[in-house]
């Protein structure tokens, strides 16, 4: 069983083995011709409940011959342009390079002493996101396994810092149209779900500020402590930008933490022209980003910044046996590159850079280096450009919708997501018309032709495009909007033939 391990004798053997993979990945993308092929659970599920996993097939061959019949045949491909559904994005050629090398050295980015470079190079990128961001110099962060873990160690640092020893009094205001994870946070840190004040939003779903002045100075007036605002840079429905510099400055003057969740729009940071949506940023206290959604990166690739990078030690607990307390000074930190590169900011950064100092996780994927890879071939231009490109396709694919009798588009979209509803010509009742759409959009899934999100809009059922493939066009967007509402009508008539 040695000769499976990876090691100096075995190098031939995995040579083999990964490209023999990579061949196989490399030829079910080059000849897929849809995003899905329409298997159903219930057909898949009998097929892998048979495999007997206490028998080994005996080699990698054999072993990707039966994967290609329980999961590369009918996996959801993400590259393909006509996958339109979740925040899933394609991903690019230096981050899978950077996923190759990360998994085979299997560093663990908790202590300097399992990772060593592997600590600096995503030390290195926290620094280029902030400056990115501008939170300054004193801003540190580390990379996690998505938005919902940056938000919660967000939130958590925001629950200390408001020192506050009776948590029953502490409120989050946050949009009505935020994302889950903020209630699944004050749930996890204690402070339940009333915690949470949903604020309003205006026609193009970004906060009402002066809802939230309102809320604000309402519940300090009940004596309770508003622990953090958080607003939202790329709401997943709609993709809306919050109003962050008002924000900013009401979060000031009610002390309260002002968090960003820019899980989706984070891609603002790499952009050419749309920068400037996201103005007001950099007053935030925390900050999520998930490079795995708008900078094309594999999952996962995500990360929480903080202004100050000292806050993260609410996060530091101290193992004798990983990264105990230091005593002595051991050795510093290299000095920084010729260049310009910046110097490692103070706070947490000891003489023994150990990442799990300021992290929720212990052993942690190298995940940093795909980015760093991606920076290195592609550079930030050109991931932004990829950026740019998905947000004008929403804006085209935003005038098609509006032009087309058959839909109601919710928004005009500010990033790449579009919100619709099929409308028949006839007149029918809104709950047929929500059928109408639930059933076209499991319909389209169930032929594989293309796939496309589904949410509520005022307890009314829409569909949702989530463009972030650039190879996608407008053709595909016309197409798949002839799709649905070929599958809308067909369900629309058959009910009319039953109920006659």
């Amino acid at each position: 069983m040695r000769s499976h391990l990876l090691n100096d004798v075995t190098a031939e053997s995995y040579r083999r083995s990964v490209t023999e993979g990579v061949e196989r990945v490399a030829n079910r993308l080059a000849t897929t011709r849809r995003p899905f092929t329409g298997v159903s659970a219930d057909e898949l599920a009998p097929v892998i409940s048979a495999i007997d996993l206490d028998q080994p097939l005996g080699n990698a061959s054999a072993a990707l011959d039966e994967l290609e019949s329980v999961y590369l045949r009918d996996a959801v491909y993400f590259h393909h342009p006509r996958y339109l559904g979740h925040l899933n994005c394609p991903v690019v050629i230096p981050a899978v390079l950077g996923e190759a090398v990360l998994s085979a050295v299997n560093s663990s980015l908790d202590t300097w002493d399992q990772s060593a470079g592997g600590t600096l190079i995503e030390r290195r990128l926290i620094d280029w996101t902030a400056r990115r961001i501008g939170l300054g110099p004193a801003a540190d962060g580390v990379f996690t396994s998505g938005g919902t873990q940056s938000n919660l160690q967000a939130l958590l640092l925001a629950r200390e810092e408001a020192k506050t020893a009776d948590l029953a009094k502490l409120r989050i205001f946050t949009s009505e149209c935020s994302h889950f994870s903020v209630q699944k946070s004050a749930t996890l840190l204690g402070l339940g779900r009333e915690a949470v004040i949903p604020i309003p939003v205006d026609r193009d779903k970004r906060m009402q500020t002066v809802a939230l002045a309102a809320e604000l100075a309402r519940r300090t007036r009940e004596g309770l402590v508003p622990m953090a605002v958080v607003a939202t840079a790329g709401t997943t429905d709609f993709g809306s930008i919050d109003p962050l510099p008002e924000i900013a400055e009401l979060a000031g003057q009610y002390g309260a933490w002002m968090h960003v969740d820019a899980a989706y729009g984070c891609g603002l940071l790499a952009s050419a022209t749309r920068r400037h949506l996201l103005d007001g940023i950099e007053h935030a206290d925390s900050v999520t980003v998930d490079y795995h959604k708008s900078f094309f990166q594999p999952v996962s690739s995500s990360a929480v910044l903080v202004r100050d990078g000292a806050t993260l030690s609410h996060a530091t607990y101290h193992a004798d046996y990983l990264n105990p307390r230091p005593t002595v000074e051991v050795g510093a930190l290299p000095p920084a590159a010729p260049g310009g590169a910046p110097p490692v900011p103070g706070g947490l950064r000891s003489s023994m850079p150990n990442q799990v100092d300021k992290s929720l996780q212990t052993t942690r994927r190298f995940d940093a280096l795909k980015l760093w890879m991606t920076l290195r071939v592609m550079g930030a231009d050109g991931v932004g450009q990829l950026f740019d490109e998905v947000c004008d396709l929403a804006a085209a694919g935003w005038q098609l919708l509006a032009a087309d009798p058959r839909y109601d588009v919710v928004v005009q979209p500010q990033l790449s997501t579009l919100v619709y509803r099929y409308i028949p010509d006839a007149v029918t009742s809104p709950i047929e018309i929500d059928r109408a759409n639930l059933y076209a959009r499991k319909a389209l899934f169930a032929s594989g032709e293309a796939v496309v999100a589904g949410t509520k809009v005022g307890g009314r059922q829409y569909l949702k495009f989530t463009l972030l493939n650039p190879e996608t066009t407008t053709d595909d967007i016309a197409a798949v909007l002839d799709l649905i509402a070929g599958h809308a009508e067909q369900y629309l008539g058959e009910n009319l033939v039953h109920a006659s």
